[in-house]
């Protein structure tokens, strides 16, 4: 069978991937034509759009970027049409894939949605719309099953791929000495950063993140890089700060870290899956944060927050991000009492997402319906 699959962020590549790799062992025809990343790619997908040239984050944004999304729709519809593809598979990515979904829909195309949007938190009226165009749903936090029932839409809850992807990575995680080995990283202990895949958040918020690290001598801190953003972008946004920046290795380095400093998102929950203590920040263009705050319908930013109801870690959000909050965090971090405690809630979240396996389950699920529809 041919899928069509249109991820429009990093976290959607990975997914994208797995489910891809599974989706092929269930179907070994398998074809994919892809929007993603070089994840995606790697699993046989032909690559039609880069997730960088699609990755606009906020209100402000979108609205100054309104052409290029619109373009990029349009194609989409056309290359859709042009390959004729037995099912479109949406992740995430709402605004640009629930028109797609509508598309499809109106052209007797079977639709599948694996991760849900965060409607739970915003627009819930696109429950509306899943409800009219997607022909099934794949969700992957515990609470989005309850929260679709509510609006009378069955789901599949899945699990959360994320710990299919650091099941298989965990293999290949190097030690403390190898690892600053291989990334020439001198004896002192690691604070992870992760400012984000997007530019406009890496530009906003790597100084930011970055201003605090001659408070803490002893400690090295160590800079995530984007596979899609190049090195020199980096060194620019960081005004003159020092650090070191590793590429392709985001999960060993938080493997290997001591702390971290992680932009909201889903890295905060890969940083509580491989149990490192941290603070979360978030810092918007002003216009898109002030519009947000008021449709905006959730107590917390950080995944780790939202799945376990309560403020496991903390959140630095906006005006609050500035060198003296992460200081005064990072040093609450490094306490012991303050670890454990959070090292604590990380294993209840962990029984909380279940087992590992979600690409699993969602393909054997996607393909069984498929074959279905097909007798």
């Amino acid at each position: 069978m041919k899928y069509y699959i249109i991820a429009g962020e990093a976290s959607g590549d990975l997914h994208g991937a797995g489910l891809m790799r599974h989706l092929a062992v269930e179907d070994s025809a398998a074809g994919f034509r892809v929007w993603g990343g070089e994840l995606m790619q790697q699993q046989r997908g032909t690559l039609v759009k880069h997730y960088r040239d699609l990755a606009f984050m906020g209100f402000a944004e979108v609205i100054s970027n309104l052409g290029t999304i619109l373009k990029n729709i349009r194609f989409c519809k056309r290359d859709i049409l042009a390959w004729n593809p037995d099912v479109v598979i949406l992740i995430d990515y709402p605004g640009f894939n629930l028109r797609i979904a509508a598309f499809a829909a109106s052209h007797k195309i079977p639709v599948y949605y694996y991760i849900s949007p965060q409607v739970w938190a915003w627009k819930k009226s696109r429950v509306k719309q899943i409800k009219k165009y997607v022909d099934r749903m794949f969700v992957i936090l515990p609470f989005e099953k309850d929260f679709y029932q509510k609006y009378g839409v069955e789901v599949d809850y899945v699990g959360h791929p994320l710990l299919d992807a650091l099941q298989r990575e965990k293999v290949n995680f190097h030690t403390p000495a190898d690892f600053r080995a291989l990334h020439n990283l001198d004896r002192r202990l690691i604070i992870a950063v992760l400012p984000g895949s997007r530019k406009q958040e890496i530009r906003r918020l790597l100084p930011l993140l970055l201003s605090a690290a001659d408070a803490f001598p002893q400690y090295q801190f160590v800079v995530a890089g984007a596979p899609s953003v190049p090195a020199e972008f980096y060194k620019e946004a960081a005004r003159g700060a020092e650090y070191k920046i590793i590429f392709g290795a985001t999960h060993d380095l938080l493997h290997n870290a001591w702390g971290g400093l992680i932009t909201s998102g889903t890295a905060t929950l890969e940083t509580a899956l491989l149990d490192v203590p941290q603070v979360v920040c978030y810092s918007g263009n002003v216009l898109s944060f002030e519009i947000a705050k008021r449709i905006v319908d959730i107590k917390y930013i950080s995944l780790v927050n939202l799945i376990m109801d309560r403020p496991v870690v903390k959140e630095l959000i906006q005006s609050e991000v500035t060198r003296g909050n992460i200081i005064k965090e990072l040093k609450m971090l490094l306490d012991h009492t303050h670890r454990k405690t959070m090292l604590e809630a990380y294993k209840s979240l962990r029984e909380k997402l279940g087992n590992a396996g979600a690409s699993s389950r969602a393909a054997k699920l996607m393909t069984e319906s498929l074959k279905n529809n097909q007798n």
